[in-house]
């Protein structure tokens, strides 16, 4: 039985993509989002050839020097595309962004538009 039969919700292809014992696993309900949210973070724009303005390119920045301008930056940007592409799924409420040494750490507060549950995603990653 899929995840979405246990959360009372529709269910999709599960991300990242698996197969277990022959089958595809799927997800619903939280899982879901939280894995949209996921994609389009760590998908730069023009990497998806039918929707090439997906993403937000945070690993563009990967050179820019790791301060207070990157994580304002980084913040704005993950806001917008948050917004854009998963306004259907979800309601941004905080983006935090802040450096530790060669690391930025992202956090992303929402709730969901089907029930106004509030959930969160926090990122490592070396820049």
């Amino acid at each position: 039985m899929g995840a979405a039969a246990m959360t009372g919700g529709p269910s999709t292809l599960g991300f990242p993509f698996v197969v277990d014992d022959g089958a595809v696993v799927a997800t619903g309900g939280s899982d879901t989002i939280r894995a949209k949210v996921v994609q389009v973070l760590f998908t730069a724009p023009g990497e998806r050839i039918n929707k090439p303005d997906f993403g937000c390119g945070l690993f563009n920045l990967v050179f820019d020097p790791n301060d207070r301008v990157l994580t304002s930056a980084m913040e704005f940007t993950i806001g917008q595309a948050l917004a854009r592409w998963l306004q259907r799924d979800l309601i941004v409420q905080t983006v935090n962004v802040r450096a530790e040494a060669e690391q930025a750490v992202v956090e992303v507060a929402y709730r969901t538009t089907r029930d106004l549950g509030l959930q969160a995603v926090s990122i490592r990653f070396r820049i």
